[in-house]
């Protein structure tokens, strides 16, 4: 008998497709959505037996759970949050929107925008949103928070305030475990040496 093959089988589909203009791509009786850049393109479908894949030119744009029912649409908002900017009455009125749960920072922060800045703020708040292409919710939701409590109110604040909740603290190094570490005294810098390489000929200036 031959022996088994090193990795185990994946029972999965493929399928050639092309996405519609609405970036839905059809597949076994249901629709998925991909991102907008992707409408009109040939998509390649990977059905899995929990997940749906969705690759163009070999690179995974859009991934789903699969539905194993018939003629449903399963939207993800992150998909469509490009178009929101041109359209941004989509935002309450658009399918992908209709169901989308966010924290309850993301509707503080709506509401502060557009009382202050009328339509302009609404717009100003799917920018926060497009955040979302590089942050997760949680990330975003806790940036909300902050920038709510110290007035921040526009995106390069919000975007500032999620990427400082990515940096890791630097880490204290310590001595406990290298007791050939131990006992060393460092000398403080000399800075007059400094100085004397300035002014030595062929030094800096």
């Amino acid at each position: 008998m031959l022996p088994l093959p090193p990795v185990d089988f994946e029972a999965r589909r493929l399928e050639s497709r092309k996405a519609t203009s609405l970036s839905l791509v059809r597949f076994d009786r249901n629709d998925y959505s991909v991102p907008t850049d992707y409408a009109y393109h040939p998509v390649t479908v990977v059905g899995g037996l929990d997940r749906v894949r969705f690759l163009v030119h070999d690179r995974v744009v859009a991934e789903h759970v699969r539905d194993w029912q018939r003629e449903n649409v399963h939207y993800n908002p992150l998909h469509y949050l490009a178009l929101l900017e041109r359209k941004p009455n989509g935002l309450d009125f658009g399918k992908p929107f209709e169901d989308w749960d966010l924290p309850a920072s993301f509707d503080v922060m709506r509401r502060r925008l557009e009382d202050s800045l009328g339509s302009e703020g609404r717009r100003e708040f799917i920018k926060i949103l497009r955040l979302l292409e590089k942050h997760s919710v949680r990330e975003l939701a806790t940036a909300l928070q902050r920038a709510i409590a110290i007035g921040a109110m526009t995106v390069d604040a919000v975007g500032v305030l999620a990427q400082e909740g990515r940096e890791v603290p630097t880490k204290i190094f310590s001595l406990d475990g290298r007791p050939h570490l131990q006992g060393h005294d460092v000398p403080a810098p000399k800075l007059n040496t400094y100085d004397k390489l300035r002014t030595r000929e062929g030094g800096l200036s």
